[in-house]
């Protein structure tokens, strides 16, 4: 296969992939390869259709969008209802996420992870479509004080480093399931893999303290990051918050809610920081044990903290006593 007609390389893309702009560097290097991708379940959509779907990428048609990417509602000609992420910018590094979205997601099934449906290699800049998923965010059901939001969840496990987890990458479907979304960043790893060592990346706030020091993402630093998902579920805070001490600029600090957390842990205040809403809903036996499960995926080393598993194991061992308890007694204060 020729490209620029300079040099030909060979092209190991699956069926319908070769020859895409986006994916020269893939060929060269094998990323997408037959092997790694379930072509079967990844869709090749036409420009046209997508832009149909979504009324010409409407604004009234968004979602949600950050700072390199905007995500639309869109409506295909058989009626489903899809999530169309569009990237505002072209570079080495995001077409890189692109392919390595397409890459991770044609592995995984699984009911708590959002389906990729396929994607579109027409445009200018990389199409991606998913599942629509009807609810949003966590993030937004834990700082918007949605009173319908059940604050309770289970969480995938699989031999993959997401490398992203916060609240804003978790949606939830009509049935308040969660679905971690956003694999840009993420990767696969062998069984026995216990690092990936790489450039620091992720979300502050979120970040793995010993990531941070030592490039070296393991396991443990997800957990790190859904440690800091649990906090702001039981506090209703956001992971870095600004703290005003005078009206000078100059005086303002930024705290890190898992430090926050931790140092309230160990002076006994937990529920002086819990949000109204666990107080009135959770009983104190669920809230200690949530709350002691945040504290074990905080620690400054990540020995300590427990993997993906067991974190699922409790979290699924405590649903099961709820629906066990005849009568849950609600949070009263009491020394512990």
């Amino acid at each position: 296969m020729t490209y620029n007609n300079r040099s030909t390389v060979k092209c190991y893309c699956p069926y319908g992939f070769e020859g895409s702009p986006y994916l020269l560097q893939a060929c060269q290097e094998k990323q997408l390869s037959s092997s790694e991708v379930s072509v079967e379940k990844i869709k090749l959509f036409k420009s046209k259709e997508l832009e149909k779907s979504t009324d010409n990428f409407s604004a009234d048609r968004i979602l949600g969008q950050g700072g390199q990417c905007t995500v639309y509602k869109g409506m295909l000609a058989d009626g489903r209802i899809v999530a169309v992420k569009k990237s505002k910018i072209v570079d080495k590094g995001k077409l890189s996420e692109f392919i390595n979205e397409v890459v991770i997601l044609s592995q995984i099934n699984h009911r708590n992870v959002v389906q990729l449906l396929g994607c579109c290699l027409e445009t200018e800049v990389p199409l991606l479509v998913y599942e629509f998923i009807s609810n949003g965010t966590i993030s937004h059901y834990i700082h918007q004080q949605n009173e319908d939001f059940p604050l309770t969840w289970k969480m995938p496990s699989v031999p993959i480093y997401h490398r992203d987890i916060k609240s804003t990458n978790i949606l939830l479907d009509e049935k308040y399931r969660a679905k971690v979304a956003d694999f840009g960043t993420s990767r696969s790893v062998a069984i026995d893999q216990t690092h990936l060592t790489t450039h620091v990346h992720g979300t502050f706030g979120y970040l793995d303290p010993e990531y941070f020091q030592s490039s070296q993402f393991t396991e443990k630093s997800d957990v790190y990051s859904f440690g800091v998902v649990l906090v702001e579920l039981l506090t209703g805070q956001k992971p870095i918050s600004a703290i005003t001490r005078s009206t000078e600029v100059e005086d303002q600090e930024y705290r890190s809610l898992a430090t926050y957390f931790n140092i309230s842990m160990q002076e006994d205040r937990l529920f002086d920081i819990l949000d109204a809403r666990v107080l009135m809903e959770g009983s104190e036996t669920e809230i200690k044990l949530i709350s002691n499960l945040a504290k074990r995926c905080l620690s400054l080393n990540g020995r300590n903290r427990p993997t993906m598993r067991e974190i699922t194991a409790e979290l699924e061992a405590l649903e099961i006593s709820e629906k066990t308890e005849y009568s849950p007694q609600k949070y009263e204060r009491s020394e512990f």
